[in-house]
């Protein structure tokens, strides 16, 4: 393989002060350039083949292997919120059924009646109504909040409620989650006193503790008021359930939550409910115990970071966190009293590690595919490399033997048949084609010189016409204003020379009758003179010979007349000339083509002085048939500031002008001309078209011939 040439070595770039970060960047990029210079095509290719494949394939590998992590987390933490959604509507629900028991038992006819039986009877009643509405327990008490009854039969004066828990009698109507003290458990009853206390097991990651016990029970409490028919408080019912070692409550919520084969995978999902950070219900196993058995974690604790969070902040807990003796995707939500206090949990989970195991062999295989993916791409684009530089490098060969004399040398077949193997047959027709062009191109600068030749005298001939044509302006805009002051002293004069004729009688009218007719003729030849200079002034009345004009090349060769005007400008000109007759020919109009090119070019000078900074100039010409008139549209815009709006109603008045140098004619000289051939000219700002734009745009309006009849020109 023939090596390419060296390139020579870049420049350094210079090393800024202060900013260290960049003068290494800078260096790397330097060297990296010009390394990459001198590469072969080859290396050039393999590199350009290989990096993105290295480099961008495992980039886009590892983006996708982590959204997929991230989203995946997001599912299971989706699906936790709502298995906690689940199983706190469950609690909800079943704390507003306590409400329903309580108020029925507070509105039932056979507790009215024992009102006023001795505390026996009314204990008794209690019982029956609390095993109807299966609650754990049921207190009686007076409209003060004194304790009178309980379905257990405590003594009335006997009430080791606290003063807060008797307000709650008080307040009549009230529905809450509330924790009873150990002074307060004889109101549950003495028959679920040993479902309260729970002794506190060592637990991994917990808080740090002294107590060895949790001796408060948690309870779901209903307050109801007992009403006489004329609204008076004759008492109040509180009734309840026992949360503490409540095993059919909380495997209810854990069925209602996690149904049998909701959880794929053999992941087991739990429910628990906690007093403080200390489980009081919960269906979570302790796992290893030694003798087979399989116990629930009652007495575990939660993990610190957790009761920092929901009970410390009152935030809900929805991550993964360890449980007891393994890692469960939870959720865990602060439980509140009457009083706001944040005094348990509620949470819901289920095991985290199956799932662990189905997201990384997701994520391996992930992995697998994009790695053969990256080697099976590798290896397709290193053979379509190869057949690209191959070809390249024999015509690289061979026009280093062309370079070196021996001009016979070709590449000959390729193994390629695409773009480079057409490149090196073409190459081949080239140098065989190479003394026969040079011929060619040898005679081809002759004609060149020539025509540069023709059209260097074309252009000196055109600047000689311009410079006639502002001299002749030059020239008209003096003679209108000449004719003008001309004519009103010329009037006087004659006035007062016919005055002088009445006044005078015969003898001395005869005496000056030869000064008077000199004074006379010299008059007629001031009018003489002064209608000279209006033929020249006003271009309406003194029309030229009218010929077959094509108006399309009569714009383009106006364009030449202020050729010198453009090149002082960075003006672009743009052409769009779609005027033609119906036969294919030439668009042309019968009218003087003087006159004509005046109009051009006035219209043309108006334009480039609107782009002093420079702009695009758009010449066009186009036919318009507006109903059968056969008309030709000659448009020509520029992109300067526009035509402000007391400009442009005025415009085509006498004397008016923005331009400081200006006699402001040219326009109604201009407007005359193409009038009286039956046209017209219109403008406006493109800013009121559709679409929009910036700058004015002017349109002749032109007669085809044969569309209407033109008027003979003034004599």
């Amino acid at each position: 393989m023939a090596s390419s040439p060296r390139a020579p070595a870049l420049p350094a770039l210079p090393v800024p002060r202060g900013n260290p970060v960049r003068a290494a960047w800078q260096a790397a990029v330097s060297v990296l350039r010009g390394r990459f210079a001198t590469l072969s095509i080859r290396d050039k290719l393999l590199a350009m083949v290989l990096l993105p494949l290295v480099g961008v394939l495992p980039l886009l590998g590892a983006i996708l292997l982590w959204w997929s992590n991230e989203a995946f987390d997001r599912v299971l933490i989706t699906k936790i919120r709502s298995d906690l959604a689940v199983a706190q509507g469950y609690f909800d629900r079943t704390l507003a059924e306590v409400g329903a028991s309580a108020l029925a038992i507070a509105e039932s006819k056979a507790l009215h009646d024992v009102l006023a039986a001795p505390p026996a009877r009314q204990a008794a009643l209690l019982e029956t109504l609390r095993r109807r509405e299966r609650l754990d327990f049921v207190n009686l008490r007076a409209p003060d909040g004194s304790l009178r009854a309980t379905q257990g039969g405590a003594a009335a004066g006997h009430d080791p409620a606290s003063p807060a828990y008797r307000a709650s009698a008080s307040a009549g109507e009230h529905v809450s989650v509330e924790v009873l003290s150990v002074d307060q458990l004889a109101l549950v009853g003495p028959e679920l006193a040993p479902r309260v206390p729970v002794p506190l097991l060592p637990t991994q990651n917990a808080a740090p503790t002294t107590r060895q016990i949790e001796d408060r029970a948690m309870v779901l409490l209903a307050t109801r008021s007992i009403r006489a028919a004329g609204g008076q408080v004759l008492g109040h019912v509180q009734a309840g359930l026992l949360l503490n070692r409540n095993l059919a409550f909380i495997d209810h919520i854990n069925e209602i939550v996690y149904p049998a084969g909701s959880l794929p995978f053999g992941s087991q999902g739990t429910a628990t409910l906690f007093l403080d950070d200390v489980r009081i219900s919960t269906n979570v196993r302790l796992f290893g115990a030694g003798d087979g058995r399989d116990e629930r974690a009652i007495g575990t604790r939660v993990s610190q970071s957790v009761r920092d969070a929901v009970l410390g902040e009152g935030r809900t807990w929805l991550d993964r966190a360890f449980v007891v003796s393994d890692w469960y995707v939870s959720a865990y939500q602060p439980i509140t009293d009457s009083a706001g206090q944040r005094i348990g949990m509620l949470y819901v989970g289920y095991l985290e590690r199956p799932f662990t195991v189905l997201k990384w062999a997701m994520l391996a295989a992930i992995g697998v595919v994009f790695f053969a993916a990256m080697i099976l791409a590798a290896f397709v684009s290193l053979r379509w490399a190869r057949s690209i530089f191959r070809p390249l490098e024999q015509m690289e060969a061979t026009m280093r033997r062309v370079q070196g004399g021996a001009l016979e040398a070709r590449v000959g077949q390729v193994a390629s048949s695409d773009e480079i193997g057409r490149l090196a047959g073409h190459l081949d027709h080239l140098l065989d084609a190479v003394g026969e062009k040079t011929l060619q191109l040898q005679r081809w600068n002759a004609e060149l010189d020539a025509k540069v030749a023709e059209r260097t005298r074309e252009l000196e001939q055109t600047q000689q016409q311009l410079v006639r044509s502002e001299k002749l302006a030059t020239v008209g805009q003096l003679t209108a204003s000449i004719a003008h002051e001309v004519n009103n002293p010329i009037a006087v004069i004659q006035g007062n020379l016919d005055l002088v004729r009445e006044l005078l009688d015969d003898a001395a009218r005869a005496k000056v009758a030869p000064e008077l007719k000199l004074v006379d003729a010299q008059i007629e030849r001031m009018r003489l003179i002064v209608t000279q200079l209006l033929q020249f002034a006003r271009p309406t009345e003194y029309a030229g010979y009218v010929d077959s004009i094509d108006v399309t090349r009569l714009l383009d060769d106006s364009l030449v007349l202020v050729q010198h005007l453009l090149a002082k400008t960075r003006i672009d000109v743009v052409r769009d000339f779609r005027a033609a007759a119906p036969g294919g020919g030439p668009a042309t109009v019968a009218i003087n083509r003087q006159e004509l090119q005046q109009v051009f070019v006035n219209l043309l000078v108006n334009a480039i002085h609107a782009m002093p900074d420079g702009g695009r100039l758009e010449l066009s010409t186009r036919l318009h048939d507006a109903e059968g008139s056969g008309e030709v549209w000659c448009e020509v815009a520029d992109t300067g500031p526009g035509l402000p709006p007391e400009l442009l109603a005025q415009l085509f008045t006498p004397f008016t002008t923005r331009k400081k140098d200006g006699t402001g004619l040219g326009l109604w000289i201009s407007r005359g001309i193409v009038e009286r051939y039956g046209g017209d000219i219109r403008a406006g700002n493109r800013a009121d078209e559709p679409g929009g734009g910036r700058g004015a745009r002017f349109v002749v309006v032109l007669k085809t011939e044969g569309a209407a009849a033109v008027p003979a020109p003034a004599a």
